[in-house]
């Protein structure tokens, strides 16, 4: 099956085999109503023990899922109005990144986001959601039009990094997110990040510096990937379950750390299984996320977004050794 995920065989093996009991009850006579009851009462127990327990390396392969719900679905079922805005105004538009103005609840925002694609051909299109200087450029030439006009910001993040292309060197890739990183720790109009995929490196990063950064529960964020992670450690990239298991990449993880504000609860199974479900849970967050950051004047802005990554990490050993108090 398309999608399949590896932790899932038994669950999607149980489900093959009461449809099958349910087809055969119905094209004959015999009546196994009690092996199928049996078997349902079977599979929601083995639900309940897969899907709350879910590994790192599970919650990896459930955030690259080909039918998780990306920038666009959300954006069409959160916002009313929405016009996308194209280009950077200086080389071209990447379309690996999205963004425009919009409302939310009749609320003026400015929406931006990774976005990859659904099929081949528009993976192709968009850079598999890799975006290149100018896509970092037209989101940042969107924030500031965002603060020109006093509109909210809401970044979706998505993305397995900022492409690492001679091309995407040659015009500025290290600069434009560094860019972004400093442009957006300034700005005076709430930001609201939500990763609701993968979050790497500097590519996500690049739209992370938030007043509240928040995750789907499947979600990861982090430096490298697993697969990276295991090839610099170990010298082998299929040490990547491991590697996903000591990173602490994703969100109850990244909520202990102290790196996200709040971990949004995802359907069964993941996003991909009920879009219009999970977009009722980010719509909740990010309401209440909104309405918190309205209150506060530009320069509360900026210092509780100053605040909020100055408290991130545990710097007491480091004061120790420096004999520090």
């Amino acid at each position: 099956m398309v999608g399949e995920l590896e932790f899932e065989r038994p669950v999607i093996e149980l489900r093959k085999k009461i449809t099958e009991l349910k087809e055969f009850t119905q094209s004959t006579d015999v009546d196994l109503s009690s092996e199928i009851d049996k078997l349902e009462k079977r599979l929601e127990k083995l639900e309940k023990d897969i899907y709350e327990n879910i590994k790192p390396w599970d919650r990896v392969q459930i955030a690259r899922h080909p039918n998780r719900p990306t920038t666009l679905d959300y954006i069409q079922l959160l916002f009313s109005d929405f016009f996308e805005s194209h280009g950077d105004r200086t080389f071209g538009d990447d379309q690996a990144i999205v963004g425009g103005i919009a409302r939310f609840h009749g609320m003026p925002v400015t929406v931006i986001g990774h976005q990859r694609g659904k099929d081949t051909k528009e993976n192709i299109r968009r850079n598999f959601g890799m975006p290149h200087p100018e896509g970092y450029r037209k989101a940042l030439r969107l924030m500031k039009q965002a603060e020109k006009f006093n509109r909210a910001i809401v970044c979706f993040i998505d993305t397995k990094g900022a492409y690492p292309g001679k091309a995407a060197e040659e015009r500025g890739q290290s600069e434009a997110i560094a860019r972004n990183l400093f442009e957006m720790a300034s700005l005076s109009v709430p930001i609201v990040c939500i990763v609701i995929g993968e979050g790497g490196s500097g590519g996500a990063l690049a739209l992370g510096v938030g007043n509240h950064i928040h995750m789907l529960e499947n979600s990861t964020y982090s430096v490298i990937s697993p697969e990276g992670a295991a090839a610099l450690l170990w010298k082998d990239a299929s040490q990547a379950k491991r590697a996903a298991e000591s990173m602490k990449i994703t969100a109850p993880d990244l909520k202990e750390l102290g790196i996200i504000d709040q971990i949004i609860s995802e359907v069964r199974g993941g996003a991909h299984n009920d879009v219009k479900q999970q977009a009722a849970e980010i719509n909740s967050i990010l309401k209440k996320s909104l309405k918190e950051l309205s209150g506060l004047s530009g320069e509360k802005l900026v210092a509780h977004r100053y605040e909020k990554y100055k408290a991130i990490g545990d710097y007491s050993f480091l004061n120790e050794m420096a004999g520090v108090n």
